[in-house]
């Protein structure tokens, strides 16, 4: 090929120039990254402009709402739990400490202290005589005594606000939350706290932190702590393997400079041209090392191999270079279009990560060809004097590594139809277990089950309502009446009624509708009437009396007809549908404005346990609302809905921040609404952080499967025009089909849920499983066009290509094995999903291909052995 001359020419006639050149872009575009902005949070993996997102974050500041920090106390070894002086008295230290936070550069981040849900900030709602209640701080101050720690429990456990969220029904526990104004302070606020328990000491209390922000922030932090651990472990692993095989330390350490300088000038290029670097950006490196050692590992191979017959380093490598870069070309290109493909998700960050991934391919591809032959040409000849296959070295014909080569050869190209019938099996139990296949994530379980965020996640989702937060935001806004509409209205309520006084009310109504006013203007004159009939009537007539009181009553249901959420069908609606919420068991509680409004009306009736119930008039639930305004936090309120009452907040907690318990939630709430119409209508939406995981998870879930199958038919193509022909084209894509079968069907199988590190893995296995297919179908149909004989070209395929083969799939399945001990599960899965890619799709080529072959070599060699005849 001209172009391969050109260039590997270049780079063996200024070999210095061209390190030099390598060795200044590094630099050069390297300096970019001190330029870093880190973004660790999983909200952007939406669009800013993402209905989800702007819906979101309008409903946080419509409801005064903040990302929570959950730290939780449980005492399993006293007899009365947490509820002892001791275990509160340091709840009451960490909530008055954790009001304090905040960060000392940026005012923006902290905690909101008015907002803490701790005993010390939230009120114990307590009757003061009939029809009146008191309010007072649960815990002024750390109790005392025993007594005092016991009253604290029993008025928080008579709460339904703090019952199931703040303390657990047994006890046991006791939850703290911590709302900050910004997520990305999260893991400083757990440190901190972490730092004044240690301070306080624990004794007997167990105290764990978590919630989702503090599970996203930490993992961004750690994960780039990994990302300084785990990729120069898996280089060392590569390095020592490849010193192995070749016994050379000056040539391997050319693979090593080429990967490291990939990665940098690709990290370098994604910060200068503006990205941030995100989860999903922060891994690029890991995908571009593997891909990048392959194609130097190929041309290592085949120059170890090689090497004795030249004895000429310059005549080596380009006999090496002109036989590996057609196929190491296409490897690269279809690897980066695998990658490339990601552009098309709707996920931002893995737009970036798939463009640049694919960029750093071709930029190894590139560097590969002109670095490797400069290199190679500034060692000296006698470094390489015992270089190349030899009797003692491993690479001999009568080594272990050669005699199951020769065995895989002999038995793929005997038994075909054996080979093909097994895999075939294989196949269809992949197939099997694909249908098995649960789509599900949850950022939390990106941390193995031993780290503390996910002890913390465990113990405390088993003690309270649930750490996972989730809002459902209901609204319906009536339109404003005609005088006309007001009458009718006003007119059915008091056909209800009963009494004498019934027609003057309704003669009343019908003179105000003819003076043809405004609704709103009709019933302000009808009220201030009525209250003034009301006021004169005689102390003795007890029927006037309830007539009026009455009307009144409905009249007033007919006014706050826009303030739904004062309406007590309406309260009782929402109540039901708590309840329902609970029985279901996803939800393991839920808090709203009729909770409050129960719990009140309670207190207003000496705290007898029959008056928890929503009222039956408008007014008795407006004194309600009134009453808990004379509280400590009486904008807690406008928590739970608006001021205007048109919209409302259920707060709802979730013990499980899986995808698929989330969306069990979700089903089963439109599934209500559908069977059970509200008295008005409503219109509803999602917010919160765990909604907001579902719905970027599941647009990256159908965004990686769209964009895997339009790459496969990409790669499909690409390979039909390599190789000049579809039946080629098509067999370079078995390796990568069963590969890709296999894999997922194990999952399936295994019971591993399809997350975000398995579904963006998905491009690794396009982009890896292929390329030993287009170097073994690439030499295949070069060996047959020399030997004119298939026995003879299996034997030739399985000596060197399959050695170089080989030799990749344990370079880095083997070389990735320090990702396994990593404690972040992403890393461990990519480290997991190398070796099987690598050991499948290695198989599948040096197995399933030659069996194939042998069955269509009549067939498809016809060119091969057009050009063999033409020779002889």
């Amino acid at each position: 090929m001209r172009l391969a001359e050109i260039m590997v020419g270049f780079s063996l006639q200024k070999p210095k120039a061209v390190i030099a050149a390598m060795l200044l872009a590094t630099l050069v575009i390297g300096a970019f990254i001190v330029r870093v902005h880190v973004d660790t949070d999983p909200e952007n993996m939406l669009s800013e402009h993402e209905r989800v997102r702007v819906f979101h974050d309008l409903t946080k500041k419509e409801f005064g709402l903040h990302d929570v920090v959950a730290v939780g106390v449980v005492n399993e070894k006293h007899p009365d739990g947490v509820f002892n002086p001791a275990t509160l008295k340091k709840a009451h230290a960490l909530s008055k400490f954790a009001a304090t936070l905040a960060d000392p550069n940026n005012a923006e981040r902290r905690v909101v202290g008015r907002d803490i849900i701790a005993p010390d900030n939230v009120d114990n709602i307590i009757q003061a005589g009939l029809g009146q209640v008191r309010f007072e701080w649960l815990m002024k101050e750390p109790p005392t005594t025993r007594e005092e720690a016991l009253k604290i429990r029993d008025a928080a456990l008579a709460n339904p606000l703090l019952k199931g969220t703040m303390v657990s029904e047994d006890g046991k526990a006791l939850a703290i939350y911590l709302p900050i104004t910004k997520k990305d302070f999260a893991h400083t606020v757990a440190e901190r706290l972490r730092a004044k328990i240690k301070e306080i000491g624990a004794g007997d209390d167990e105290f764990h932190i978590t919630g989702l922000p503090v599970a996203e922030d930490t993992f961004g932090k750690e994960m780039f702590i990994q990302m300084a651990i785990s990729a120069p472990m898996a280089m060392l692993m590569i390095f020592l393997l490849m010193y192995f095989f070749f016994r050379n330390l000056q040539l391997i350490t050319a693979p090593m400079i080429l990967a490291v300088c990939s990665v940098i000038i690709t990290m370098g290029l994604l910060i200068g041209t503006g990205h941030t670097l995100h989860i999903m950006s922060s891994m690029i490196p890991i995908f571009i090392m593997p891909i990048a050692v392959t194609d130097s590992v190929h041309i290592l191979s085949e120059f170890f191999d090689t090497y004795h017959r030249f004895r000429d380093k310059k005549k080596a490598i380009m006999h090496v270079m002109s036989e590996l870069f057609v196929s190491m070309f296409f490897t690269s290109l279809t690897s980066a279009a695998g990658f490339a493909s990601l552009a098309t998700t709707p996920i931002p960050p893995i737009q970036s990560f798939g463009i640049f991934v694919g960029i750093g391919i071709m930029l190894a591809w590139l560097l590969t060809m002109l670095f490797i032959p400069a290199y190679v040409m500034l060692i000296p000849e006698s470094s390489l004097e015992n270089f190349g296959a030899s009797a003692e070295h491993p690479a001999h014909a009568s080594s272990p590594l050669n005699r199951h080569l020769r065995w895989i050869g002999k038995t793929s190209s005997g038994k075909p139809w054996l080979v093909i019938g097994v895999n075939i099996g294989i196949m269809l139990v992949g197939v099997i277990g694909i249908s098995m296949i649960q789509v599900n994530d949850n950022p939390v379980k990106w941390f193995k089950k031993s780290h503390e965020v996910r002890v913390a996640d465990r113990v405390l989702n088993s003690h309270f309502g649930g750490t996972y937060e989730a809002y459902l935001v209901l609204s319906g806004e009536a339109k404003e009446l005609t005088s006309a509409e007001a009458a009718d209205l006003l007119k059915k309520e008091l056909e209800l009624l009963a009494g004498d006084l019934k027609e003057t009310a309704l003669k009343a109504v019908a003179e105000e509708a003819a003076a043809g006013q405004p609704g709103a203007a009709l019933l302000d004159s009808l009220a201030e009437a009525w209250n003034s009939e009301l006021d004169n009537v005689p102390a003795e007539d007890e029927a006037g009396y309830q007539f009026w009181t009455a009307a009144i009553e409905a009249l007033e249901k007919v006014r706050s007809r826009k303030e739904i959420f004062k309406r007590p069908d309406m309260l009782r609606y929402l109540a039901d549908f708590q309840a329902h919420l609970a029985k279901q068991g996803d939800v393991g509680k839920s808090n709203s404005i009729s909770d409050v409004v129960k719990k009140v009306h309670q207190e207003l009736y000496e705290g007898n346990p029959q008056r928890f119930v929503i009222p039956d008039t408008v007014n008795a639930v407006a004194e309600t609302l009134i009453s808990f305004q004379n509280s400590h936090k009486p904008d807690d309120l406008w928590h739970l809905v608006t001021p205007d009452y048109t919209k409302a907040n259920l707060w709802i907690q979730l013990r499980s921040g899986d995808n698929k318990d989330t969306e069990r939630v979700l089903t089963d709430v439109e599934q209500y609404f559908a069977k059970n119409p509200p008295p008005v209508e409503l219109k509803h939406e999602w917010a919160g952080l765990t909604y907001i995981n579902v719905i970027w998870q599941a647009k990256m879930t159908t965004g990686m499967r769209n964009s895997f199958l339009s790459s496969f038919v990409m790669v499909f193509i690409m390979m039909a025009f390599m190789f000049r022909s579809v039946v080629w084209g098509l067999l370079s894509m078995i390796p990568l089909t069963f590969t890709v079968v296999f894999i997922y069907g194990i999952l399936g199988w295994i019971g591993k849920d399809y997350d975000m590190p398995v579904a963006v893995l998905s491009s690794l296995t396009l982009g890896l499983a292929v390329d030993f297919a287009i170097h073994f179908l690439q030499r295949t149909r070069m060996t047959m066009a020399k030997t004119g004989d298939w026995a003879a070209a299996v034997r030739d395929m399985f000596d060197e290509p399959a050695r170089a083969i080989l030799r990749n799939i344990i370079v880095i399945a083997v070389g990735f094995t320090p990702l396994l001990l990593a404690p972040l599960v992403p890393y461990q899965t990519v480290g997991v999903f190398l070796a099987s890619i690598m050991f499948y799709s290695g198989f599948a080529t040096l197995w399933i291909l030659p069996a194939l072959l042998t069955v269509m070599k009549g067939w498809v060699f016809k060119k091969e052995l057009k050009e063999f005849a033409e020779k002889g």
